[in-house]
């Protein structure tokens, strides 16, 4: 028995071992928001797991014995494999409950849409090569990060004091669902992440400074170490998108 099997034991935590995406050194933890996903939920959630970086080059024969045809992120739980991230997500919140570990799931549904599409509109903006068509894509990746900021600006409920006279304040949480993070979280900000460095890199683009929400919101994440930790290097993002994003012709 391992040190770390015998610890968990120990302590009645279940065994986890999360397989991540290696960076282009094979070893540190490469661009995959999916893996960072998972990786957050696990620290936010309080278990010891183990986390093994995976090589996709040089995958290891007992990883594709382990789980045959399928890359990272995925999760062995007790011995049992746990494969697709959107299942691996309920699977962990469903087994790891109050009131040893505390629950994610937003408290507000809008939590879980919101800036849905951003990643989608940042991926056909960043691989367009077509002059003609850039101007349109960056108004639409900005739509989408104005809906974002608006949701982030606009108060909860909580946050609100019925007896107040007036407009309504502005926000000032931290997170998509208040002040901690969530399950929501875990899924949208190694994306927004990935996009401001990309953006930024290969085409000189900044979210707006006057999208203030986007901003609280990214700068309160850089204060978590459940999102610093799990963070690839800017240099690994920049790589990774190294051939995926088009030169404007």
């Amino acid at each position: 028995m391992s040190w770390y099997e015998s610890v968990v034991k120990q302590l009645g935590f279940p065994t986890i071992e999360l397989f991540v995406k290696a960076g282009s050194d094979g070893e540190s933890i490469g661009k995959c928001p999916f893996s960072q996903r998972l990786f957050m939920i696990l620290l936010l959630k309080g278990v010891i797991f183990n986390v093994t970086t995976v090589d996709l080059k040089r995958k290891p024969a007992d990883l594709q014995d382990l789980a045959p045809g399928t890359n990272p992120p995925f999760v062995t739980f007790n011995g049992e494999v746990k494969v697709d991230v959107n299942k691996i997500e309920e699977f962990l919140e469903e087994k790891l409950t109050p009131p040893r570990y505390p629950r994610l799931a937003p408290k507000h549904r809008e939590a879980n849409t919101a800036g849905i599409d951003v990643f989608a509109k940042f991926s056909a903006y960043i691989k367009n090569p077509r002059k003609d068509a850039n101007d349109a894509l960056e108004k639409a990746l900005l739509k989408s990060l104005q809906r974002l900021d608006d949701f982030l600006r606009t108060p909860l409920p909580e946050e609100i004091d019925a007896d107040a006279a007036g407009d309504l304040p502005e926000s000032s949480r931290s997170f998509l669902d208040g002040p901690e993070l969530s399950l929501a979280d875990c899924n949208l900000l190694p994306k927004l992440h990935i996009l401001k460095v990309v953006a930024q890199k290969y085409r000189g683009f900044e979210i707006p400074a006057e999208m203030t929400g986007v901003w609280r919101y990214l700068n309160c994440a850089y204060q978590r170490e459940e999102f610093t930790s799990t963070c690839p290097a800017e240099r690994e993002i920049e790589l990774a998108y190294l051939d995926v994003a088009k030169r404007i012709k």
